[in-house]
């Protein structure tokens, strides 16, 4: 079985780092492919943790690269660091595809990676499969022209590159060696050609992270600027808050916030619509969620076409009692 290389998403803080949810989904996805193995780009010193997580989750091989000369740049040098970790993958016959998280600075990399190694790319897929047959490139699917078909594709050229949509699958946990292996790469000069001169840490707001919530309450113009029911609501579930454009564009909520076309694109295992009608922009960034559930006073919303379960009613009544029972449930 071929190799699958997984370029691992973490977060880096006070207290060390810590691996992204989609990691784990990636290497439950490689694990049908062939044998998955780990790219942690990152502190050198914090390599066995990082490995010690991975590793349940079927990682034999964690490669390490030291990030110390990659800090302070653009996403450029990252992408020279995993060509080349693929080339020390190649000396076992090369690897059968490299997932990598479908976020702004995955995808970057992928498109990168892909040009250096002569490599066909996908993104933002939301399935990943092996071929019918064996021997083939990786069979992925995807939500495209603004998720109004579902289609399936396949890399014909080179090392498959391909970014998966985090909450694509449910991570399983398959013993696997965790063995890491240190390597050095060498950063060219034109890689450093963009330098970050200034970095401030976003403020923090204890929610999950919204590409990667497991569930999402939402809320648009219906919500009058009045987002403390979607928020409390949010909060009962343990949930992510995002906003449709109208609400972001009215100042409502920052643009951080907004799902859709020109926002962000998630897909959860539940999402929430609150007093958002469902205009197509808004559909695109969210039409692949698992079950999705509105809540509008206008029973034509063109949202309830796509819901799984709806509402009709107001939401500043309907929230407000939906969370009181979630609470109760909780105790």
């Amino acid at each position: 079985m071929s190799e699958i290389l997984v370029l691992v998403d973490h977060a880096e803080g006070p207290e060390g780092v810590s691996v992204k949810k989609p990691t784990y989904e990636m290497l439950t996805l490689a694990a049908r492919l062939g044998e998955p193995s780990a790219v942690f780009i990152g502190p050198k010193d914090q390599g066995s943790e990082v490995a010690a997580a991975v590793k349940k989750y079927g990682a034999g091989t964690v490669y390490v690269v030291d990030d110390e000369d990659l800090k302070g740049y653009l996403v450029a040098p990252k992408a020279e660091a995993l060509q080349q970790v693929m080339e020390k993958s190649g000396q076992n016959g090369g690897p059968g595809a490299v997932l990598i998280t479908s976020s702004a600075e995955g995808k970057e990399i992928a498109g990168r990676l892909a040009i250096k190694t002569e490599s066909g790319l996908i993104t933002d897929a939301v399935d990943v499969e092996a071929a019918s047959g064996g021997g083939d490139s990786p069979a992925t699917t995807q939500s495209v022209f603004a998720g109004n078909y579902t289609v399936k594709a396949k890399v014909t050229k080179g090392t498959p590159i391909i970014t998966v949509k985090p909450n694509s699958t449910a991570p399983v946990e398959s013993d696997g060696a965790g063995t890491v292996e240190e390597v050095s790469v060498t950063v060219s000069d034109a890689a450093k050609g963009a330098k970050i001169y200034k970095a401030e840490p976003r403020q923090a707001t204890g929610r999950p992270e919204l590409t990667e919530a497991a569930i999402i309450v939402s809320g648009g113009r219906g919500t009058g600027g009045k987002f403390e029911p979607v928020e409390d609501l949010a909060d009962a579930l343990g949930a992510a808050v995002g906003a449709s454009r109208a609400a972001v564009d009215s100042g409502w909520k920052p643009h951080s916030y907004q799902i859709g076309q020109t926002g962000k694109t998630v897909s959860p295992q539940l999402y929430i619509a609150a007093g958002i009608s469902g205009a197509i922009q808004h559909r695109a960034g969210m039409q692949t969620s698992k079950t999705i559930v509105a809540v509008n006073k206008d029973q034509e919303a063109p949202i309830f076409e796509l819901v799984d379960f709806g509402v009709v009613g107001d939401l500043h009544t309907v929230l407000p009692a939906l969370t009181e029972e979630v609470k109760q449930r909780k105790q």
